[in-house]
């Protein structure tokens, strides 16, 4: 017993629990799930909604055809489209062309899905990455409603490309940075199972093993670049050596296949109107919810054309938001430093395979050459803005005034700055989205597969079709052969009987209406015959020489004659033949023919026929007026 008087020492405190601080924090993370989810479901069915309003473009009424034609074999899936190798999109695109032809809702269910996986994997990969809290809505907010993704969530072959290559890339950075803090290997196994999914899609999913390594090196090491450098490459050798295995193999691959030659540049110019065009007027505008101006381009997506006061304005932002971060958080530099170097990369990709040609001009302004630029931007914001999980307690928080003099800003006045800045930039997210659905939703080619659906359905039955092309609003002639109609309307409804020889072919004109063929080209000199023109006799050889000599081409000839029979002729255009039927009395035949020369040669099989003419044009099929 104590001694009266003494006082009795203190029992010592019992520990705090941490349950409810645990509750209350999975209870506030809970809350940001429900809105985060709110978010990803909003932003998939707006975007769902745009991409009804469009319909397919340019490279799906080709691929659309080619798919139709091909076996699904080895050889069609490990083809080359437009340099792109892609046997998973080939794959999908098969087996989606036979499913749904031009119809519109399942390429935009694909769409939609496609959207909400990428949309998931980006939370997740948020809240592993940042410390848990409202913020992580902000970088979601960014990726979900970012006007740079909208041409892959309205357009099925651009989504069919780079919607599993974002979904790559985002799970691939999250198995990275499970196996960093960890160091199992079997997140070692996802992140090259991710890289190979990815490749199979499209060949600029090479870029997700140098941004893994980027990563790495910035958000995961600390001290000096040369120290910081050593240090990762040293700790997860075994990463960059399967990384570096994989993309060597697969870039060696992609070499062996026949692919179109790149465009050569023109000048060092071209390289900076590029560089400029990509970031100032692309992507620094596109991050902060530009580029509230469009610019029609067909019926393909439309291309950015931002403001000029909007963009340095953009520009303005940016730069204050990196400035107020970095000083706020030091370790925020190296986010922005993953993010610049990451679009380095993205340039010099471009640069090398895209500038030079009759597109070049326009490569910078084409926002889905961007899109993988978006996730990243996402988790560099976050990181910025918030902090890694990582981080510490004052780190995280660095409550009160910033340091730094002229710098300090009350923490009060700049979170009002802050929210002013959010509503301005979900204002112009707003406004680009709505502008881009009104650009989007003119398509010609819908326009005119509807005519002529209409009018196939009223033709006579006995109506035949020479092949010719659609008009380069519906496919651009640099397609060719895939822009013509043979080729064009495998996947409708309702298809052309095509022929190749015929008395009264029709065609469809801009429009998509029949109408009667005329051939406009180069017509025969006259023929001295009196009362005949040119005669062709049973036996021999006539050479009827044309106004001008013709290059090499695939022309449709038309050809006016009287026969004195029915025979078999064979007409002739430089190294080109073709037998063709003759009936007797006055009668006309169109058929193709690919050739060259400076005369037309005709000889007849059929013995004691003659043959008159006057009439013989080497041209193209047009609609007569």
């Amino acid at each position: 017993m104590p001694e009266a008087g003494a006082v009795a020492p203190a029992e010592p405190a019992a520990p705090v629990s941490d349950e409810p601080r645990a509750f209350v924090l999975q209870f506030r993370l809970d809350r940001v799930t429900a809105v985060a989810v709110a978010l990803i479901v909003v932003s998939v069915a707006w975007r769902a909604g745009l991409a009804t309003r469009g319909w397919f473009s340019q490279d799906e009424f080709v691929i659309a055809a080619q798919a139709l034609d091909a076996r699904l074999d080895v050889d069609f899936l490990l083809r080359t489209f437009n340099n792109h190798l892609m046997p998973g999109g080939l794959l999908t695109a098969w087996l989606m062309v036979r499913l749904a032809g031009f119809a519109t809702w399942p390429w935009v269910l694909m769409l939609a899905v496609g959207q909400a996986a990428v949309g998931v994997a980006v939370y997740r990969l948020l809240r592993d990455l940042l410390r848990p809290g409202w913020g992580l809505l902000v970088p979601l907010a960014l990726f979900l409603f970012s006007p740079l993704t909208l041409e892959v969530s309205s357009l099925w072959l651009v989504g069919l490309l780079l919607l599993p290559v974002q979904l790559a890339l985002v799970l691939a950075v999250r198995a990275q940075v499970r196996y960093v803090r960890s160091g199992r290997r079997r997140h070692l196994a996802m992140v090259a199972l991710w890289l190979l999914f990815g490749l199979l899609f499209d060949p600029k999913a090479l870029l997700i093993a140098p941004l893994l390594f980027l990563l790495t090196v910035f958000l995961f090491t600390d001290g000096s670049p040369w120290r910081s450098l050593v240090t990762a490459l040293r700790r997860h050798w075994q990463a960059w050596l399967l990384l570096t295995v994989l993309s060597g193999a697969y870039l060696a691959f992609y070499l062996t296949r026949p692919a179109r030659a790149l465009d050569q540049l023109t000048s060092p110019g071209q390289v900076f109107t590029f560089l400029g065009d990509l970031v100032g007027a692309t992507v620094v505008p596109g991050l902060l919810g530009g580029p509230w101006r469009w610019v029609y381009a067909g019926d393909g997506p439309p291309l950015v054309d931002p403001y000029p006061v909007a963009m340095w304005l953009s520009w303005l932002v940016l730069a204050t938001l990196v400035v107020v971060t970095v000083r706020r958080r030091p370790s925020a530099a190296r986010a922005w430093l993953l993010l610049a170097c990451y679009l380095g990369l993205v340039a010099a990709l471009f640069a090398v395979t895209r500038l030079g040609g009759a597109l070049g001009p326009i490569v910078g302004t084409v926002p889905r050459f961007v899109a993988d630029v978006v996730p990243v931007a996402a988790i560099c914001i976050g990181v910025a803005l918030f902090g890694l999980r990582e981080d510490s307690e004052e780190t995280r928080y660095a409550p009160g005034p910033l340091p730094g003099g002229p710098w300090a800003f009350d923490s009060s006045a700049l979170g009002r700055v802050a929210i002013a800045a959010l509503v301005a930039v979900g204002l112009g997210t707003v406004w680009s989205t709505v502008q881009f659905g009104e650009n989007w939703s003119t398509k010609h080619g819908r326009e005119y597969l509807a005519t002529t659906q209409a009018e196939l359905a009223a033709a006579p039955a006995d109506t035949v079709f020479l092949d010719t092309i659609v008009p380069d609003r519906v496919v651009a002639g640099y397609f060719w052969p895939d822009n013509l109609q043979s080729h064009f309307f495998r996947p409708a409804e309702r298809r052309p009987e095509f022929v190749e020889v015929a008395e009264l072919p029709v065609t469809f004109d801009a429009e998509g209406r029949i109408r009667p063929v005329r051939i406009e080209g180069v017509k025969v000199l006259p023929g001295t015959v009196p009362d005949c023109g040119h005669l062709v006799e049973s036996g021999r050889t006539t050479r009827i020489p044309l106004e001008v000599p013709v290059e090499e081409w695939p022309y449709v000839v038309e050809f006016g004659y009287l026969s004195s029979g029915d025979a078999t002729a064979t007409m002739r255009l430089g190294e080109a033949t073709r037998e063709i039927p003759l009936r007797g009395g006055l009668n006309q035949l169109y058929f193709p023919l690919l050739g060259a020369g400076d005369a037309v040669e005709v000889t007849i099989s059929t013995p004691d026929i003659a043959v008159c003419t006057r009439l013989i044009t080497v041209g193209r099929v047009v609609p007569a007026s």
